[in-house]
């Protein structure tokens, strides 16, 4: 039967695999609008993802659990053929590719979101959570949402606005 520490185990697994998608789609993002308005917002929350990355994998190591190279490789390949999806133009960016990747990368920070509001739950039950750290994680989850959601209705209009 599993135990606590196996769902433990399994839960940030499955988030490590998900964030190595959201670091290389925030990453792409950001290099894909430079010039743009997009530009400085894109390349902050690129840089903020990766830092998360980081925290993730601390956590991770405070618990003694290794990322999965399975799952992480199977994110990595996902993030890859979510780019071939059609965008009405053959071989450049379009506004309708900017719309669609600002939404999967708000999925994605809202399941970090999730993360951070899970172990902060718990955080009061083991030394190895910092619950001060888990609340910056949260508010700067909320934040990275704002954003993500001032930048997608930018993107929609100049999408599909007259």
């Amino acid at each position: 039967m599993p135990t606590k520490i196996d769902y433990l185990e399994t839960y940030l697994q499955d988030h490590r695999a998900g964030a190595e998608m959201g670091v290389n789609l925030a990453r792409r993002l950001a290099d894909e609008n430079v010039g743009t308005p997009y530009e400085d917002f894109l390349t902050l929350i690129a840089s903020e993802i990766a830092q998360d990355v980081e925290t993730l994998e601390s956590i991770m190591a405070r618990f003694d659990i290794d990322k999965a190279l399975l799952k992480t490789a199977g994110a990595r390949v996902g993030e890859v053929l979510g780019r071939l999806k059609p965008n009405e133009h053959l071989t450049e960016y379009s506004p309708l590719s900017r719309v669609q990747e600002l939404e999967m990368l708000r999925s994605g920070v809202q399941g970090k979101l999730a993360l951070w509001d899970s172990l902060y739950e718990v955080s009061d039950q083991d030394e190895r959570l910092d619950e001060e750290q888990l609340r910056g994680l949260v508010e700067r989850a909320e934040r990275q949402l704002v954003g993500l959601r001032e930048h997608h209705k930018m993107a929609a209009v100049e999408a599909f606005g007259a």
